[in-house]
């Protein structure tokens, strides 16, 4: 498991994570692959069905679990973002994911709403 600032900007700059919850028992959920972005340096995702996505859900039961990309794995915490950076955000998946037809979807209010922000944790 790596952990350290450059694994964590790595993950946020590649195409697509793949995220993991945390459950009760301390088991991890099997993992999802999603879009992330990074706005000033800071790592934040949404999840296409909105705060009703299966992943979501498990992300806000425990506010923890596990991203990974390529060779980087890395246990993370999950907060909502903050609203004021909404548009930014935005910008941010228009920026990386243009020309996708799943970008759309990405910009809703529904997706807008499910916004988090990925913090590296200890594991």
């Amino acid at each position: 498991m790596t952990g350290d600032a450059s694994a964590f900007e790595r993950i946020g700059r590649r195409g697509e994570l793949r995220v993991s919850s945390l459950r009760a028992d301390g088991t991890h959920s099997r993992f999802v692959p999603i879009w992330s972005v990074m706005v000033d340096g800071r790592l934040f995702v949404r999840s296409y069905m909105g705060t009703e996505g299966r992943w979501y859900r498990g992300a806000m039961a425990r506010r923890a679990g596990r991203v990974s990309s390529g060779p980087d794995t890395i246990d993370v915490a999950f907060a909502p973002a903050p609203a004021d950076l909404a548009d930014r955000i935005d910008g941010a998946y228009r920026e990386k994911y243009a020309g996708s037809a799943y970008l759309a979807p990405m910009l809703s209010a529904d997706a807008r709403a499910s916004a988090l922000e990925l913090t590296a944790r200890n594991a």
